[in-house]
C-alpha cells in the first residue's frame, strides 16, 4: 500500500533576520520623514493645498495647475503616505517570510501598516476640519505611537523571545518611566503650543484659543522637569555601574534635549521662523527616539554571560518594556 506523506512547501523566497531588521529601520526613517514633510505643509501654510480628501479637488485626485505650490506640497504630502505603506508592507510581508516565524514580530510589523492607514484616515479628517487644532494634534501623537512601535519592531527582531531581565536596580526602572512620561508630556505640550501659535496651515484655520505665552511657559517648565530627570538618571546610571548601553543611552537622550531646547529657545526669542519649527519638529522625533532607546537599554532578552544588577526580585523584570515587546 502506497503511503501518502503530507509535505511542508518550502518558502521559495526565505528572508534573512538582517534583511527584516533593515525594513524595520526603514519604518523609522520613513515615520520621521513624514513628520517633517507635514510640517512642511503646515508651515508653507498648505495644509489645505488639497481642500478635500481623499481627493484633492472634487473632481480630481490629483492637484491641478490652478492650486499652485501649496496644492503640489500638500498633495506630495500624501503620495508619500504610499512610500510608508510600502516600506511597512514589505516589512509585514518579511516577517510572515522568515523562518522561524515569530508571532510577536508579525503581530508588530503588522501593527504599523495598521497605524499607517489609521493616519491616513486621520490625515483626511485633518482636512475635512479645516485643520482644526486639536485634530492636527491628534496627528502627531498619533505619528509618535508610530515611532513608538516601529521601534519597538526594529529591536524586537534583534532579540530572541526570552523573557526580559532587568540590568539596573528597580529604582531606576521606577526612574526611568518617570522620566519617559516626562518625555511623552513635553510632547503633548508642545502640541498645545503648535496649536495656539501662528502656523496653522492656513490662514483661515482656527486656533485652540490658548494663551501663547501661558502654555509655552508650562512647556518649557516641563522641558526643565525632562532635562533634570534625565541629568539625574545619568548620574545614577554611572554611580551604579550600568552597563554601558545604558549609560550611553541615557547620554545621548541628554544631549537631544539640551540640543532640542536650544533651538526651541532660540524659536521663541525670534518669533517663531518657519525654518527653526521644522527643525523643532524634527527634534521631537529625535528625542523621543532616545527616550525608547533609553527605555529598551536597561533590559535584556539574551542569557546572561555574566552577572548584572538586577532586583531582588527576577520574576518581575519582564515589564520593564511596553507590553508589545
Amino acid at each position: 500500500m502506497r503511503r501518502i506523506c503530507a509535505v511542508t512547501p518550502a518558502v521559495r523566497f526565505p528572508v534573512s533576520t538582517s534583511l527584516l531588521r533593515r525594513l524595520a529601520f526603514a519604518n523609522i526613517v520613513a515615520n520621521v520623514a513624514i513628520v517633517v514633510t507635514g510640517g512642511a505643509v503646515r508651515l508653507t501654510a498648505s495644509g489645505l493645498g488639497c481642500p478635500t480628501w481623499p481627493r484633492c479637488t472634487d473632481e480630481s485626485y490629483t492637484t491641478t495647475p490652478e492650486m499652485g505650490v501649496h496644492g503640489m506640497i500638500e498633495y506630495g504630502n500624501r503620495l508619500l503616505t504610499f512610500v510608508l505603506v510600502l516600506i511597512a508592507g514589505a516589512a509585514l510581508l518579511a516577517a510572515l517570510l522568515h523562518r522561524p516565524r515569530r508571532r510577536s514580530v508579525t503581530l508588530l510589523a503588522a501593527s504599523v501598516v495598521l497605524g499607517i492607514l489609521a493616519q491616513a484616515v486621520i490625515g483626511g479628517i485633518t482636512v475635512r476640519t479645516q485643520l482644526h487644532p486639536s485634530i492636527v494634534g491628534i496627528h502627531f501623537v498619533v505619528s509618535m505611537l508610530l515611532l513608538l512601535v516601529s521601534y519597538a519592531l526594529w529591536r524586537r527582531i534583534g532579540e530572541p523571545d526570552s523573557p526580559a531581565r532587568l540590568l539596573v536596580p528597580v529604582p531606576l526602572r521606577t526612574l526611568v518611566r518617570i522620566t519617559s512620561a516626562a518625555s511623552a508630556a513635553v510632547i503633548v505640550a508642545g502640541v498645545a503650543v503648535t496649536g495656539s501659535g501662528p502656523h496653522a496651515g492656513d490662514a483661515d484655520a482656527v486656533r485652540n484659543g490658548l494663551d501663547p505665552e501661558s502654555i509655552s511657559q508650562v512647556h518649557a517648565d516641563l522641558v526643565f522637569l525632562l532635562v533634570g530627570l534625565s541629568l539625574a538618571l545619568w548620574l545614577a546610571l554611572r554611580a551604579v555601574g550600568a552597563p554601558a548601553a545604558a549609560r550611553r543611552a541615557a547620554g545621548l537622550l541628554l544631549a537631544a534635549e539640551l540640543a532640542q531646547g536650544v533651538v526651541g529657545f532660540v524659536q521663541y526669542v525670534t518669533n517663531l521662523p518657519a525654518v527653526l519649527v521644522g527643525a523643532h519638529m524634527l527634534g521631537s522625533c529625535l528625542v523621543w527616539l532616545a527616550t525608547l532607546s533609553m527605555l529598551w537599554s536597561i533590559r535584556d532578552r539574551h542569557p546572561a554571560t555574566s552577572p548584572v544588577h538586577a532586583p531582588p526580585n527576577p520574576t518581575r523584570t519582564a515589564d520593564v518594556a511596553p507590553a508589545a515587546i
